[in-house]
């Protein structure tokens, strides 16, 4: 298994998956700044648009940071990272996994390039309703779904460590102590250290 990956990128959330599911994996490492690097054949094929994280099992290759975590969650991670596909816990960790690239990720430029928030136009809602809703969904649970640590835990728990490392996580214990939580965990200490080590 080839992951592709960079750096101070969304890759970090790939490497916090694989740990936890304690797979073998190989990283390439591509400079997605050079467009040299992005030129490479393997990485092409795993990442239409030349983008990190992508990943090739063996032929099977997924790109997009929660397409990827879907899929190694739903075949590696023997349910222990996802539910199946007939539990009730399927639907909300569905949204979940989607809520990322869907609304944080996109309230999270607009609060960085000043958009004017626009709830009722805006797919993703606006920036304040992408957090009460986060808030309200882990309430005081430990994780998303509740006492069990989930694929859809990594993709927001590195949002809400992202968000506080440029200072854009507002002043929400629920948020802040989730972060901890995630950042307790080794297989994200890993992760965080690898990059660490590549910078």
């Amino acid at each position: 298994m080839k992951l592709y990956w960079c750096p101070r990128t969304r890759s970090s959330r790939i490497v916090w998956i694989l740990e936890e599911l304690g797979a073998d994996y190989e990283l390439v490492t591509v400079d997605v700044r050079d467009p040299e690097a992005r030129k490479d054949p393997g990485f092409r094929a795993a990442s239409p648009m030349a983008k990190v994280p992508a990943l090739d099992d063996g032929g099977i290759r997924v790109a997009d940071s929660a397409a990827i975590c879907l899929y190694l969650a739903d075949r590696y991670g023997e349910g222990r990272f996802s539910p199946a596909v007939d539990s009730p816990d399927r639907g909300p960790f569905l949204f979940w996994m989607c809520f990322v690239p869907g609304t944080v990720e996109p309230a999270m430029a607009e609060k960085a390039g000043h958009w004017t928030p626009n709830r009722t136009a805006h797919g993703w809602g606006d920036f304040d309703s992408m957090i009460s809703t986060w808030e309200a969904g882990l309430g005081d649970k430990p994780w998303i779904l509740g006492d069990h640590f989930s694929a859809a835990d990594v993709m927001l728990g590195s949002s809400a460590v992202f968000l506080r490392m440029f200072g854009m996580l507002p002043p929400s214990a629920v948020l802040n102590d989730y972060a901890d939580r995630c950042l307790e965990r080794s297989a994200y200490r890993k992760a965080l250290a690898l990059e660490q080590d590549e910078t």
